[in-house]
């Protein structure tokens, strides 16, 4: 299993724990929902006029990171979503714009991931006497394997280094496989209706059960599955 696929599972398999939910609907009285009007223009998904008035709000104070910073992190997020034979890279899905507005919307990730990359540059330079950017592929893995893997290394030397790519690698999953390009990579389809052949003969048998010969041909038809059924007066089914 290679990096990608390992970080999907783990995604995937969060997702599966913690029970997340798109999106909940109420009904009122009347039965209608109780859901606020949606606009689904953007064809990806729909957004409130409240919340597009957010978007827009925080879009509107402009890019936060610095060119240099933007940089640093489409390089970060490229190193640990790679592209692929099947799937973009996590930049190809615009992922360092996705952490720009994510820290503009939660400004408690400001300090801790600023304060990361100035702790990158720092671990570069003193090891290789560059920053980060400007460092070969072996030695920026070198640095990343010290801190997104656990080792026998002191803690303490690479504890900041460690809680910031924790934190960095969650936004860059976050924005990638919330993205159109990170959802065909999972091969989501959403929910979709499927055909049923009846309860498995191995799980009948084992409650001692069985179908009537004479009957599942009307239960179980899928040529006849939009048909609605019918019954006569003593309740027998007609169709």
């Amino acid at each position: 299993m290679d990096r990608r696929d390992s970080l999907k599972t783990l995604l995937i398999g969060g997702i599966g724990a913690t029970g997340l939910s798109v999106a909940a609907t109420g009904c009122k009285n009347d039965g209608q929902s109780s859901m606020p009007e949606v606009d689904a223009t953007d064809g990806l998904y729909g957004r409130t006029a409240t919340e597009q008035e957010h978007d827009a709000r925080i879009k509107a104070v402009g890019q936060f990171f610095s060119d240099a910073d933007l940089s640093l992190i489409a390089i970060l997020c490229d190193l640990i979503l790679p592209a692929t034979s099947t799937a973009g890279s996590a930049t190809d899905a615009e992922v360092p714009a996705f952490i720009d507005f994510i820290v503009k919307d939660l400004p408690y990730h400001q300090l801790p991931i600023q304060g990361g990359l100035m702790w990158l540059n720092g671990e570069s330079n003193n090891r290789f006497n560059n920053i980060f950017e400007n460092c070969t592929d072996t030695q920026q893995k070198q640095i990343l394997d010290d801190i997104a893997y656990p080792s026998t290394k002191s803690t303490l030397q690479y504890d900041a280094g460690r809680k910031f790519f924790d934190r960095f690698r969650n936004l860059v999953l976050t924005g990638y496989y919330t993205s159109r390009m990170g959802v065909d990579d999972i091969g989501y389809v959403g929910n979709r209706a499927n055909l049923w052949d009846g309860v498995p003969d191995d799980v009948l048998a084992k409650h001692g059960l069985s179908y009537d010969e004479n009957m599942i041909g009307k239960y179980v038809n899928h040529d006849t599955r939009n048909t609605q059924a019918e019954w006569d007066e003593k309740g027998n089914l007609i169709t």
